[in-house]
C-alpha cells in the first residue's frame, strides 16, 4: 500500500507543488460566474486556477473522455455517473483493466467545499492534485494513462475540437497540451457540479412549506440524535472550505463498521486514516461524507458494505455493526478506536421513515439531469 500512500505527493509532484499546481499564467479567458444561493459563499478557488468558462468546458470533455485511460473505454464519468450524483452504484469501482479497487467512488456533488479528497487520505487538499490520482495510479489501477498520456497529448493537438479547447482555455500559452493543463481543467469543471436545488435548500431559503410534514419530522429526529454533531452545515458534512469559511483539515471517523479480533482493526487495505498516519488510534477512521443527494448514492461506506439507507440507520441505531461470522466478524460496536459520537439510539418505524423521508428532500433532482455536467460528446 506504499504505493497508493504515496499517490498524493506524486500528483502534486507531476503538477509542481503549492496547491497542487505550478505558477499560473496572468488569468485569460471569461471569468465563470457563480449561481448559487444566499445560504452558500462560493468555493474556494486556488489562486493559481482561477476559474473560466473556457477551462470549465474542456475539462467537462475531459471528464467525459475514454481515450484518457490506458484500455479507452473507461472515463472519469465511468465511475461518476451524473444521474448518481456523480458517484457510481457499485460497493467498489472497477479500472481499466477489469479488477475492482478497494473503496467505493463518492460522490462529487460539491465537492468544490471540501478541504480534503477521497475517503481517507489528508494529504490531497486540492482538485488539481486529487484529478491526477486516477489518472495515473496503478494499485489498484484505475485509468491507467500513465501508459497512453503522451499519446494522448499528441492526440489533443492534432485533434481539432481539443486544439480549440486547449488554445481557449489557455490563451497566453504557446503549447497547452500538458498533463498540468489536463488537471486544471479536470479541477475546474468538477469545482462546478455544486449541487444546491433541494428540497433542503428551499426549505433554508425560507421556503417553509419546501419538506412535507414527514421530512420535517425527520429533520427534528436527524437533530435531536446527535446525527448533525457530524453532517452539519449548509453540506451536511463535517469539514466545509469556501471563499470565505475553512474549517481546516478534513475530518476522519471511525463509526465502528468493523472489529475485527476485537482489536480495533478493519479489513485491508481500508485502514483509513492510519494508512497515512501509522497511528493505532487512526484505524478504521475515514473522512465524513456529505449526505447531499444521499438517496441516490448507495451502497454506502467507504467499502460499499451497506446496501441501503435503512441498513444505514441499523448500523448507527446500534452503535456500529456486528459481524456475526466470516473473516470480517466483530462487534464494531466494541470498537476502541470508535468515534465517541456514536452511541446508538432506538428508533420507531415512523421515526425510520421520518428519517428516510428528510434523507430524501437532500436530493436536487436538477443536478441529477443538468444539462452543464452532461456528456459533451
Amino acid at each position: 500500500m506504499a504505493r497508493l500512500v504515496l499517490a498524493g505527493v506524486a500528483a502534486v509532484t507531476l503538477i509542481g507543488g503549492g496547491t497542487g499546481c505550478a505558477p499560473a499564467d496572468p488569468p485569460a479567458g471569461t471569468p465563470y460566474v457563480w449561481e448559487l444561493p444566499e445560504h452558500l459563499a462560493p468555493p474556494w478557488v486556488p489562486a493559481d486556477n482561477p476559474m473560466t468558462v473556457e477551462k470549465v468546458e474542456l475539462g467537462r470533455h475531459l471528464f467525459y473522455d475514454p481515450s484518457l485511460s490506458v484500455t479507452g473505454d473507461v472515463s472519469c464519468a465511468s465511475c461518476h455517473l451524473q444521474s448518481m450524483a456523480f458517484s457510481d452504484g457499485d460497493a467498489t469501482s472497477v479500472g481499466a483493466d477489469g479488477e475492482r479497487g478497494v473503496r467505493s467512488s463518492m460522490s462529487l456533488a460539491n465537492v468544490a467545499y471540501l478541504p480534503t479528497l477521497t475517503w481517507a487520505n489528508p494529504v490531497l487538499d486540492t482538485l488539481e492534485a486529487q484529478a491526477l490520482v486516477p489518472l495515473f495510479l496503478d494499485v489498484p489501477l484505475e485509468m491507467g494513462a500513465q501508459y497512453v498520456i503522451a499519446e494522448r497529448l499528441v492526440g489533443f493537438r492534432e485533434d481539432p475540437t481539443y486544439a480549440s479547447l486547449f488554445a481557449e482555455a489557455f490563451p497566453a500559452q504557446d503549447d497547452p497540451f500538458t498533463i498540468a493543463n489536463v488537471a486544471y481543467a479536470l479541477a475546474s469543471f468538477e469545482r462546478t457540479l455544486i449541487s444546491a436545488g433541494s428540497p433542503y435548500d428551499a426549505y433554508l431559503a425560507g421556503d417553509t412549506d419546501a419538506l412535507d410534514a414527514s421530512a420535517t419530522r425527520g429533520l427534528a429526529q436527524f437533530e435531536a440524535l446527535g446525527c448533525a454533531n457530524c453532517h452539519a452545515g449548509p453540506l451536511q458534512t463535517a469539514s466545509f472550505r469556501s471563499e470565505d469559511h475553512d474549517d481546516g483539515a478534513g475530518r476522519f471517523e471511525n463509526t465502528g463498521l468493523y472489529n475485527l479480533g476485537d482489536e480495533g482493526a478493519y479489513p485491508l487495505p481500508n485502514t483509513g486514516l492510519y494508512e497515512f498516519t501509522h497511528d493505532p488510534r487512526d484505524l478504521g477512521k475515514h473522512r465524513v461524507p456529505s449526505l447531499r443527494n444521499i438517496a441516490e448514492t448507495a451502497p454506502y461506506m467507504h467499502d460499499g458494505s451497506v446496501p441501503d439507507l435503512d441498513a444505514v440507520l441499523d448500523h448507527y441505531a446500534a452503535g456500529g455493526r456486528t459481524i456475526d461470522a466470516g473473516a470480517n466478524a466483530g462487534v464494531g460496536a466494541d470498537n476502541p478506536n470508535k468515534s465517541e459520537l456514536v452511541t446508538g439510539f432506538e428508533l420507531s418505524a415512523t421515526d425510520r421513515a421520518d428519517l428516510i423521508a428528510f434523507l430524501g428532500s437532500l436530493t436536487d433532482p436538477t443536478f441529477l439531469t443538468d444539462p452543464r455536467f452532461a456528456n459533451p460528446w
